[in-house]
């Protein structure tokens, strides 16, 4: 269990929530697991399948404190909502926001500045520890051209503009992606992106770790009450969760770009996990996606230290807690969103 931005995070997969008097009772069978009041709460995030009582579902949703289930993987399975769900509120402001270009700007600057700030923390990462095994003059070079695009993204005056200096970083990033890879370069060699499908074992790592964090920040949004479907950066489009795509994009390098680099380098995928189809297209085999999930389950257990509320949690938890940030960005009690900048 963590308490964090007055929101309490169930983890445990056997634990189940009861009523008791003002307060939320954990319990995992018989044994009393934690006790909190339920004044101090404004959401209860519960990933376990034994769910909560009625009365405690209907007390949170009497005083608008946010229940959310999830499986405890992180997909999100419901939410519960009482005669006057506070949430329209802040669904509403997130509209508006979304139809003023203007409003849209400011959000997105920040997905994007963290989106390139982690960009270049990967490539010093590397620089760092394995420089005498990499082009050094290459990725330094990378690095000072994402370094320089920072200011300009946070100067940008329109969606256009930002979206053309995202371009811009993408493709040095991009670049330079290929100097990060360290071992199985024969099997893994990175010339570029191909997406739908696929054309190469890298780009079949890259898709399906972009898949399963899109799906995490998804989940998030919703279980704190915002539409993942109605985005800033990215704008509507129907079938597509564009705020889960504008949430991800600080969290690539990290989540995603640095994860799949260490499969690579660490052997823990090779050759044998692809299958070449007949068109082309190149997916993971049944082991192959075996072996990821286990290693990203893997991954979202371990620990960090949130470089903005200086907690440590989760790596898992971090779509959550940045979902928690933007819904309190959009009810004014932030001033501004703040990206999640690994340092």
């Amino acid at each position: 269990m963590r308490k964090l931005l007055n929101t309490l995070f169930v983890l445990s997969e056997d634990c189940y929530l009861a009523l008791e008097g003002e307060t939320v009772l954990v319990l995992a069978g018989e044994e009393k697991k934690g006790q909190f009041p339920l004044h101090t709460l404004e959401s209860i995030l519960c990933f376990s399948y034994k769910g909560a009582s009625p009365a405690l579902m209907g007390k949170c949703a009497n005083d608008g404190i946010n229940l959310a289930f999830l499986t405890p993987r992180g997909r999100f399975l419901a939410r519960t909502t009482g005669q006057n769900p506070g949430n329209v509120l802040l669904r509403k402001t997130q509209y508006r926001v979304s139809d003023d270009e203007a409003q849209s700007l400011l959000p997105a600057r920040s997905f994007l500045f963290g989106k390139v700030y982690n960009s270049r923390w990967s490539i010093e990462r590397t620089r760092r520890d394995h420089a005498m095994r990499v082009n050094d003059d290459a990725l330094a070079h990378a690095s000072g051209l994402l370094a320089e695009s920072l200011s300009p993204i946070l100067e940008a005056e329109d969606l256009g503009s930002l979206r053309g200096l995202e371009g811009e970083a993408a493709a040095v990033y991009f670049g330079a992606f290929n100097e990060m890879i360290l071992n199985q370069k024969e099997v893994f060699a990175f010339t570029g992106r191909s997406r739908r499908p696929p054309l190469d074992p890298i780009n079949a790592l890259l898709s399906f770790a972009y898949s399963l964090l899109a799906n995490r920040c998804a989940a998030a949004l919703e279980s704190v009450g915002l539409d993942a479907y109605v985005g800033f950066l990215h704008r509507d489009r129907p079938g597509r969760a564009s705020l889960s795509l504008d949430l991800m994009e600080e969290l690539r390098p990290l989540f995603a770009d640095r994860f799949v680099l260490t499969l690579i380098n660490n052997r823990v995928l090779r050759k044998e996990h692809f299958d070449r189809q007949p068109g082309g297209a190149v997916w993971l085999t049944e082991e192959g996606r075996k072996a990821f999930l286990a290693a990203w389950q893997s991954r979202l257990a371990e620990s960090i230290t949130h470089p903005y509320l200086k907690e440590k949690m989760q790596w898992g938890l971090v779509p959550f807690v940045q979902a928690l940030l933007l819904a309190r960005y959009l009810r004014g009690d932030l001033d501004a969103y703040p990206p999640f900048l690994w340092k």
